[in-house]
């Protein structure tokens, strides 16, 4: 009997010592981290702003891994003169709403000027950029072309390329993972400040992979450099990470959100609510003459990958139907792996389209054909046209793309 008691706690303390090994290899684990660009440069690459005049375009996403801004990790560090500070859309404190434009101003924390690359000046004018000698862009993008950051960035690399100035890119996570790639490739007659550039939808990069990719597609012939992110996989969930998430916009709040975005982000072209003046800006979409349990039990009937519809109605603080009840769908990503974004707002606004026929539309106003890229998907679905034929139509260009892409990619 002794002898089975002995074996028994050895046994026991076996297990033991196992299980708190992979306990504490599973908090190892949660613990490890992507090192974003910043502080790659801090630790290991200061010397390519040593000794120079620094401008940066940021936002309040231009963070460490411990939340510290990065206009105050520049300011305060006594190897880099940061001279001059400029914000892309909604500001360099991420106080203004989407289309407002902010003007000139002095930093109350750091003294510094600040200039708007948003509005009249969306590409920086010598006078913007006298006495800079290295241009850094440290802002998180959300993976969908319509998102403007990308081409403040762009723009400004032309400028950095026209006053002779180096322009340092600070890379970030995609939010939405670095695999996926899909909608129509915008063609170059609908270039706008929603799409400057014939990429897909959705392009599965970062803004280091962008940069390099403008830089060379487009023939930009900036001096630039990326500083690469430590840790970070294509295949990441946000999440795993271990990076905090700060909104990139007003109506950006959380990582679901991007993930969301290629999808509702089109809607902004029609007159139905995106959710704006909601808590859950593109997460909700509605209008007053929609049925909320029609439009949910069609939508789920259609059994698209990844994603469930949820009846509801919701009446806007703001944007459109601003105090006016309106009914519509909350979307829930089920698996963001098998979730297809841009077919999934393409199923939306058709469904949307062929119930209310009366009462849709496709507005003026925010151009939907400027967000999609084209002006044939809008008649596609006019005509009566299915969102498989329509997703034959741009396949082409997406393959065609993505080899592209596979030249600019920087990671696994």
């Amino acid at each position: 009997m002794k002898r089975i008691l002995i074996i028994f706690t050895i046994c026991l303390l076996a297990f033991s010592i196992v299980s708190s090994k992979s306990v504490t290899a599973d908090k190892e684990k949660k613990k490890q981290k992507v090192m974003p660009g910043i502080e790659v440069l801090l630790k290991e690459e200061k010397d390519v702003l040593k000794g120079k005049k620094v401008g940066l375009i940021t936002n309040p996403t231009g963070i460490d891994s411990k939340l510290t801004s990065i206009v105050d990790l520049l300011y305060d560090d006594p190897d880099i003169e940061l001279t001059a500070l400029y914000g892309p859309e909604h500001g360099v404190r991420g106080d203004a709403q989407a289309g407002a434009s902010v003007e000139f101003y002095i930093d109350e924390k750091t003294g510094l000027p600040v200039y708007s690359l948003y509005g009249k000046t969306k590409k920086p004018t010598p006078e913007m950029l006298e006495g800079v000698e290295a241009l850094v862009f440290d802002i998180q993008d959300v993976g969908t072309r319509y998102y403007t950051y990308i081409y403040t960035m762009a723009y400004a690399m032309e400028a950095a390329k026209e006053n002779n100035i180096p322009f340092i890119v600070l890379d970030r996570p995609n939010p939405q993972g670095g695999i996926s790639v899909d909608g129509p490739v915008l063609e170059p007659e609908f270039s706008s400040f929603v799409g400057l550039y014939p990429i897909p939808l959705k392009h599965g990069m970062t803004v280091g992979e962008l940069a390099t990719l403008f830089n060379k597609e487009f023939k930009i012939g900036a001096d630039l450099k990326v500083i690469k992110m430590k840790g970070w996989k294509r295949s990441m969930d946000y999440d795993e990470t271990g990076l905090p998430f700060v909104l990139p916009s007003p109506n950006m709040p959380t990582v679901s959100t991007t993930f969301v975005y290629p999808a509702t982000g089109l809607i902004e072209g029609t007159n139905v609510s995106e959710g704006r003046g909601t808590t859950k800006p593109f997460e909700l979409i509605g209008a007053p003459y929609i049925n909320s349990d029609e439009l949910a039990g069609k939508l789920n009937g259609l059994r698209l990958p990844g994603v469930k519809f949820r009846a509801a109605s919701f009446t806007p603080s703001f944007s459109k139907y601003a105090g006016k009840l309106s009914h519509g769908v909350e979307i829930y990503v089920t698996d963001h792996d098998e979730f297809r974004a841009v077919p999934t707002g393409l199923h939306i606004i058709k469904t949307i389209h062929d119930l209310y026929p009366d009462d849709f539309e496709f507005l003026a106003a925010n151009n939907f054909s400027l967000l999609i890229g084209n002006d044939w998907v809008r008649t596609m679905i006019k005509e009566g046209s299915s969102v498989n034929e329509i997703m034959k139509e741009y396949q082409p260009e997406q393959d065609a793309f993505k080899k592209v892409r596979a030249q600019y990619l920087l990671y696994k």
